[in-house]
């Protein structure tokens, strides 16, 4: 049986070559040149991927104002807790469903499962926006949550239409995808709320009865855009579904997994689970993405607070402005740093060079808090020049290494396509992998603030409890990150 880790050779070699000897083999293989991508196809995936952190994010700069709307409390102080509720269900009822959407890919292929979730995602995030209560709202997030599971499938099929030669190119440009569209959907909905109070075309329309209409119709549409996209470019990639004369060069394509064998039996989670591999990475991708959204959160609640409460005490502005910055960091490290590594180390290398920034960058923040309380001048209330240029030196480094810390979610992705057990297990597996990661999501962010106002209140090791704790969990996220390197296969991308 072909090794679903190694290059895919079988496919450039007929019973005609002559035979090699391994070493020779090798040293064909470092100098192979990289195979072209198949450009629509991871068109199609950007876009459809893009959908959902859109639909995810789009809600976010009207949902209070919403909620308001509807008359939904009397109590303005209550308005927060029914729009984080709103919020969140989105992301719950995603993290329940996204292991069975990657099972269900496995059975029926991958492109009637992209194609199902791309328009439920796109109807629902419609309907959102003509909703008239609470439970409204409450269900149509849940609907959305439930077809945005089907994201994991979208990761199976970039691996299995690359191989080591092409990945370096493919997976981070995919990588892009997720930050570009957490910024592109809270443009589209603050831009398009409200537009009957903006401009007079709109006046007398659904869009006066219905405010916030027509953001969500701007993102449904984005979505529909991706199901087009995907119904005329997106090929099935799961063997045992292509028609006969479709076989392509993918990976789930083996010799033993032809198109005229039955569909395989989806395994287990636990048996997944059974596999070291696998249970490094979906526990190492617990701990990053624990790392990942807790830094999201402290980060911004670090710099609101005050100097005296070991923040910041930065005005919304700046926060946001750093955080924009922090965006060029991530992108530029996508198309540029990722690409490189991945062309002179291994994937799992790079996944435990990547990992080991997170405890460096929650240790930093704290002496943030120490240069501005040692900077400020309290007649002004001011930092003098030299403490101004210092903060924001570290601030820089901060935010570059959380971005290199993020590199470690692309590299995650390689590693699951270049070590799942089986060709019919690459489904299951990044769906499990995938629902680690949304479980460690739904609890990081209301756990990191809570701690840090615990660390706040009761002035734990200076207030600085919470960075102490991330740096520990941190650790723990290396530790399990090793494992990685352990049992994971070597695959080296070349060009």
């Amino acid at each position: 049986m072909a090794s679903y880790s190694s290059c895919p050779a079988s496919n450039d070699h007929d019973e005609t070559t002559p035979l090699l000897t391994v070493s020779n083999t090798e040293a064909q293989q470092l100098v192979k040149r990289a195979t072209p991508l198949p450009k629509a196809q991871i068109a199609a995936l950007c876009l459809v991927r893009l959908t959902d952190p859109i639909a995810f994010t789009q809600i976010f700069p009207y949902i209070n104002e919403f909620i308001a709307f509807l008359h939904v409390t009397d109590d303005p102080s209550q308005i927060g807790y029914f729009s984080g509720l709103v919020e969140s269900t989105f992301a719950i009822t995603q993290l329940f469903f996204i292991y069975y959407w990657a099972r269900l890919s496995d059975r029926l292929g991958r492109r009637p499962v992209i194609m199902t979730g791309t328009l439920g995602v796109a109807l629902s995030t419609m309907y959102f926006g003509v909703s008239s209560s609470i439970l409204d709202l409450l269900i149509c997030r849940c609907i959305a949550g439930v077809f945005a599971g089907t994201a994991s499938v979208v990761h199976t099929v970039l691996g299995e239409i690359t191989d080591s030669t092409n990945q370096a190119a493919a997976f981070p440009l995919y990588g892009l995808v997720w930050p570009i569209g957490s910024i592109i959907g809270p443009l589209i909905g603050g831009s398009f709320s409200s537009p009957a109070s903006q401009f007079k075309t709109f006046k007398e329309t659904i869009f006066e009865r219905h405010p916030y209409f027509l953001p969500c119709f701007v993102a449904g549409l984005l979505s529909i855009a991706g199901f087009t996209m995907a119904y005329f470019c997106l090929e099935e990639t799961l063997a045992t579904k292509q028609r006969p004369g479709e076989e392509k060069n993918y990976m789930s394509s083996t010799p033993e997994h032809n198109t005229h064998e039955p569909a395989p039996v989806t395994p287990s989670a636990r048996e997944l689970l059974s596999f070291p591999i696998i249970r490094a990475l979906s526990l190492s991708g617990f701990a990053l993405e624990a790392n990942g959204t807790s830094f999201a959160v402290l980060y911004v609640l670090f710099c609101y607070s005050p100097i005296q409460n070991g923040g910041l005490a930065f005005p919304p502005s700046t926060i946001g402005y750093s955080l924009a910055f922090a965006g060029v960091i991530a992108g530029s490290a996508q198309v540029f740093l990722m690409p490189f590594l991945l062309r002179r180390f291994e994937a799992a290398k790079i996944y435990n060079m990547s990992i080991t920034a997170w405890p460096v960058t929650f240790l930093i923040l704290p002496t943030l808090n120490m240069i501005a309380r040692y900077g400020l001048d309290e007649s002004t209330g001011q930092l003098g020049s030299r403490s101004h240029s210092a903060l924001w030196i570290g601030i820089v480094i901060v935010l570059a290494l959380s971005r290199v810390g993020g590199i470690a979610y692309s590299a995650s992705m390689i590693l699951i396509r270049n070590n799942v057990p089986k060709p019919s297990y690459l489904g299951s597996a990044n769906g499990l992998v995938q629902a680690f990661m949304c479980f460690s999501r739904c609890i990081s962010a209301v756990f990191a603030s809570s701690v840090f106002a615990f660390s706040d209140k009761y002035n734990i090791f200076g207030g600085y409890f919470w960075a102490l704790l991330y740096a520990s969990i941190a650790l723990v996220g290396c530790s399990l990150a090793r494992d990685i390197t352990r049992n994971s296969k070597n695959m080296l991308s070349v060009s």
